[in-house]
């Protein structure tokens, strides 16, 4: 009881010397004052740091480039095209070669080189969110088993088809002198262990007339088109249909494609060299093996078709049909 009277009585002289002394009181008051806006500014920092790190922010895809058969990145129209197309887009993009680059594009087989594109673009932290392809000729085998056959990759957003042999070649016209050891085993036994093995281009060679040893024996391009009936795998399909847009690019004049109409999965028949069909009348297309009926059902498949030989491809045709497909931008909150 004395000290409850004692608290009392401190408390009672506390207040009397408030009111006795109003410049102490208003101290007091002051300091409350003071207080309360400081936690106000606190409240108004927080409150807009969270409303800048929720902002969307954009970024450019990069892009990265294939080129094609008995080439390499460091050559100068690889590098000089990689940088044209990296300097009109505004988007970062480099060239991902594949061993040593122009001997290996002949004699590491397709599977091989898809093997090591897919380990080095897991490696490459700048792709981790999605990423564009742009492929040259041969480079488009790469691309696509890359897109297909990856497990656990990045997202491969936009592709852009420069003359790549989609549906196969149906002889290799790089073999103009039939004396080379190469064009011979490719010409003669190009379904053998051997050739599959050692020689890329075989993995892609597909004689309409010999379907049953083309589907028995190429290692890559079967697979790669879902061709083989009972070894259909919707994992490729799905991964496919999963591009944003896909350019295919088939030059009028091509000689090196054969046939052209190849870069746009037009091909033969089964068993037959006539007539050719258009690539919405193959089976690959109507069945919807890899799924490009699908995404040309969507409006994702650009089938366009410009001037010109091989990978002769002009600045304003690159402007038109290349660059829109690498302005894509990823949106985040940081």
């Amino acid at each position: 009881m004395i000290k409850a009277q004692k608290k009392i009585n401190q408390y009672q002289m506390f207040s009397s010397s408030l009111l006795a002394s109003p410049a102490s009181f208003s101290k007091i008051i002051s300091l409350s004052s003071s207080m309360e806006k400081r936690f106000q500014r606190s409240s108004l920092l927080v409150t807009l740091s969270l409303l800048l790190f929720s902002i969307p922010k954009s970024i450019s895809v990069p892009f990265i480039v294939f080129h094609g058969i008995q080439d390499q990145c460091s050559n100068r129209e690889i590098s000089s095209f990689t940088q044209l197309i990296g300097n009109l887009s505004g988007s970062p993009g480099s060239c991902l070669e594949i061993g040593n680059g122009e001997e290996d594009s002949w004699f590491m087989p397709l599977t091989q080189q898809v093997s090591i594109a897919c380990e080095k673009v897991k490696q490459m932290k700048e792709l981790s969110q999605g990423y564009n392809i742009v492929a040259q000729s041969q480079g488009n085998c790469v691309a696509r088993g890359l897109i297909e056959f990856c497990d656990d990759a990045p997202p491969v957003l936009n592709y852009v088809s420069l003359g790549g042999p989609q549906a196969g070649i149906a002889n290799n016209s790089k073999c103009s002198v039939r004396s080379s050891p190469i064009c011979q085993l490719l010409t003669t036994e190009v379904y053998t262990d051997y050739v599959q093995d050692h020689i890329a281009p075989s993995g892609y060679v597909k004689i309409p007339t010999e379907m049953s040893e083309y589907l028995a024996h190429s290692k890559f391009l079967p697979k790669l088109n879902n061709e083989r009936p009972n070894q259909r795998n919707s994992t490729f399909k799905e991964r496919f249909t999963s591009l944003h847009n896909l350019v295919l690019v088939m030059f009028q004049d091509d000689t090196m494609v054969m046939p052209k109409e190849s870069s746009w999965f037009g091909y033969y028949p089964e068993g037959a060299s006539t007539p050719l069909l258009p690539p919405q009348q193959t089976k690959l297309y109507t069945e919807d093996w890899i799924g490009l009926k699908t995404l040309d059902a969507a409006g994702k498949v650009k089938f366009v078709s410009v001037p010109g030989k091989h990978l002769q491809m002009a600045q304003d045709d690159v402007v038109k049909y290349v660059v829109p497909y690498l302005k894509n931008q990823l949106t985040f909150s940081s």
